[in-house]
């Protein structure tokens, strides 16, 4: 009963989603399970819970306006590359901190990426859009100079990728992610999910 107020009052009162309340559910069921093996306690009573039904996530996209005034919201800013490789290819977050060098053919004009989807790759060439390749010289052009700035502070690691920081280290998704709506609402800009 306690669990069952618990969900119903952060629906209602607090204004929860229900997909968070799932996930809550999710872990708080585990966790008595861990307690019903053990013994500690004679059932789970996460079992006889009632869920919310997950609500289904219908996307929003920015007009084309919207999308220009985006770009340059972002100019310059380590979020660029990222939202370049959103609107422009459709990557998602990881696959754009997950983008390598070899993966742009700069004479062909393409970009070819990879996905790996559990044991089959699949490639597709994208033609290289000139926002991107303009981005990609000032990238490389960035990435030599912090090389020689660094010395031997800049991390070598992951000269291969293209998504890195100053200092050579490969930007996390998790920075995209706490960084995008940061900008938008800092910009006064609708929100939506990168």
């Amino acid at each position: 009963k306690h669990i069952q107020d618990y969900y119903t009052y952060e629906l209602t009162v607090r204004g929860v989603s229900a997909n968070t309340v799932i996930h809550r559910h999710a872990n708080i069921r585990k966790a008595l399970q861990h307690a019903f093996k053990l013994g500690l306690i004679d059932t789970n009573p996460a079992d006889r819970i009632e869920r919310p039904k997950k609500e289904q996530f219908i996307g929003s996209v920015y007009e084309e306006d919207e999308l220009n005034r985006l770009f340059e919201i972002v100019k310059g800013d380590p979020i660029e590359l990222g939202v370049i490789l959103g609107a422009f290819y459709g990557l998602r977050r990881s696959e754009a901190v997950g983008l390598k060098w070899d993966a742009i053919d700069f004479k062909k004009k393409t970009i070819t990426i990879r996905h790996t989807v559990t044991q089959v790759t699949s490639y597709r060439s994208l033609p290289l859009v000139p926002p991107f390749e303009e981005l990609l010289h000032r990238l490389k052009a960035e990435q030599e100079l912090n090389r020689k700035l660094c010395g031997k502070s800049y991390c070598r690691k992951y000269t291969d990728y293209i998504y890195v920081n100053e200092i050579g280290e490969l930007v996390k998704p998790g920075y995209i992610t706490q960084h995008f709506p940061l900008i938008l609402q800092k910009n006064g800009m609708r929100k939506i999910r990168f």
